[in-house]
């Protein structure tokens, strides 16, 4: 059956969300939704309250050779959120899923004609570190990198990158520290560690950026909307945060008091968790034990130094500017969390 010209401008953009089931990749999903988009998503495992929104859920592995392809025909965009994520892991399945699994989506955009990918990356894919205060986008990539989740996110952020083309046009968004209703990773740990009286700090007046959810989703539509051949965005990656860099004592102890939960300050010297979690990191290793340790080299890393970024660029290129202050989103949070 032909379609006619007024038939296809009625058509609903058709995107291909990898990752669907996670914090973020749901709250692109359902943004999209609301502007009217056909969401088709891909996630490891089931996630029946995604799909009642109307959300075509797929389960599979992304790094399987030809799953993505099988299920991106017709598609306007791939979102692609999937990646293995964490401090501690498989060597291997970071490669995997993080690499391997990049290009897969990268391949289907291609032998498909989608015109548009928009990749998830993350700021540890420039973090060689020491502080990082007010840098843009131009800070290259470190020359070594401690854990495997920076350096395997680096690798894809440069292949989708260099996948900018005539026809395939390519943007990487960094949003940083992402919280807010429904955080399935840093609040749980966060509210689990001060429950059990293991939460320390290494650095609690160091300044950090973070990114409320509903803003870090939002950022993903603004790349969507100004992707196109010849856009400023094409071919380049973008810092997302709230612009609004806190102490990180400050921002946890928001996050914490949003849930009800007080914890004094206790810290740690950022020398001796560095010792501890290269101590952890090597008994683990050696008797092969799979849980993460309670402290890694990154994690060390992470927590004992400034990380906060320009984001100039984002706002002029993709016309993102967040929609609330910090102080703001962490009201948004504690009310959600009271009409549970």
């Amino acid at each position: 059956m032909s379609v006619t010209v007024d038939q296809k401008i009625e058509m609903k953009p058709r995107v291909l969300i990898t990752g669907a089931g996670g914090f973020l990749g749901a709250e692109i999903a359902k943004q999209g939704l609301a502007r009217g988009v056909e969401v088709r998503g891909v996630a490891r495992g089931s996630y029946p309250d995604i799909e009642s929104l109307g959300v075509n859920m797929t389960r599979g592995d992304i790094a399987e050779d030809g799953f993505i392809l099988s299920l991106a025909s017709g598609c306007d965009a791939i979102f692609h959120v999937a990646a293995k994520a964490g401090a501690w892991g498989d060597t291997r399945e970071y490669e995997r899923t993080n690499i391997g699994g990049t290009d897969q989506v990268i391949e289907a955009c291609q032998q498909l004609k989608i015109p548009k990918l928009i990749f998830t990356s993350s700021p540890s894919v420039i973090h060689a570190g020491g502080d990082i205060e007010g840098e843009d986008e131009s800070l290259p990539y470190p020359s070594h990198f401690i854990a495997d989740y920076p350096r395997t996110k680096a690798e894809a952020e440069r292949r989708v990158l260099q996948a900018q083309s005539d026809t395939l046009n390519v943007v990487a968004l960094r949003p940083h520290l992402i919280w807010g209703p429904g955080d399935r990773h840093l609040t749980p740990r966060l509210l689990d560690r001060a429950r059990r009286g293991k939460l320390r700090y290494l650095a609690p007046h160091k300044l950090v950026d973070s990114v409320y959810i509903e803003d870090a989703a939002r950022a993903h539509w603004d790349a969507f909307d100004r992707l196109h051949s010849g856009a400023a965005c094409a071919g380049q990656a973008y810092f997302i945060t709230q612009d609004e860099p806190w102490p990180i004592v400050e921002l946890i102890e928001g996050i914490l008091e949003a849930h009800g939960v007080s914890y004094p300050r206790k810290t740690i010297s950022p020398r001796v968790a560095m010792m501890v979690g290269n101590i952890l990191e090597r008994m683990y290793r050696l008797f092969s034990i799979k849980e993460e340790p309670m402290m890694t080299k990154f994690i060390a890393e992470q927590l004992s130094t400034a990380h906060w970024f320009n984001i100039e660029r984002a706002k002029k290129d993709l016309g993102y500017q967040p929609a609330r202050s910090m102080s703001e989103a962490l009201e948004e949070l504690k009310l959600s969390i009271e009409d549970r």
